[in-house]
């Protein structure tokens, strides 16, 4: 089995460790926005490590999309490149796990709709696109 390596950002690993220490019953909003979030499990591209990271909450059916916003910076965050590798993943939604399957949703008018679900989510996700040059991914993780 794989061993665990922790976020190196400080906010983010001690949330991870409240989220999984506490069974989803603390940490599942994200520190600065007091919104839910889930906390997706996968595999580290290059490392081959287990990675776990939180997430904004954006439920649509049974599935949840995934949207690597970074903040709007420059480059996409390291866990998009991991789930490219490794689209099997778990997903925690407070107390509820759940094996899921991971795909990158490109095709526009999917990715519309996905989007349009983030945004409704998280109002900011329309300004981290408009700060940076890269089309932001969006992935849909649907169950396994």
């Amino acid at each position: 089995m794989a061993e665990y390596i922790p976020p190196t950002l400080d906010w983010v690993r001690e949330q991870v460790e409240l989220y999984e220490s506490s069974g989803g019953t603390e940490g599942t909003t994200l520190l600065d926005t007091g919104l839910p979030c889930i906390l997706v499990t996968h595999k580290g591209n290059k490392t081959g490590g287990i990675r776990k990271i939180p997430v904004m909450r954006v439920k649509v059916g049974d599935s949840y999309v995934l949207i690597g916003s970074y903040g709007g910076r420059e480059k996409n965050p390291v866990w998009v490149y991991n789930l490219r590798a490794h689209p099997d993943v778990t997903i925690r939604d407070e107390t509820e796990v759940m094996k899921m399957h991971v795909r990158e949703v490109t095709d526009d008018p999917e990715r519309q709709k996905l989007w349009d679900a983030g945004v409704a989510a998280y109002s900011k996700y329309d300004d981290y696109q408009k700060k940076t040059d890269r089309k932001i991914p969006v992935f849909i993780a649907e169950p396994a």
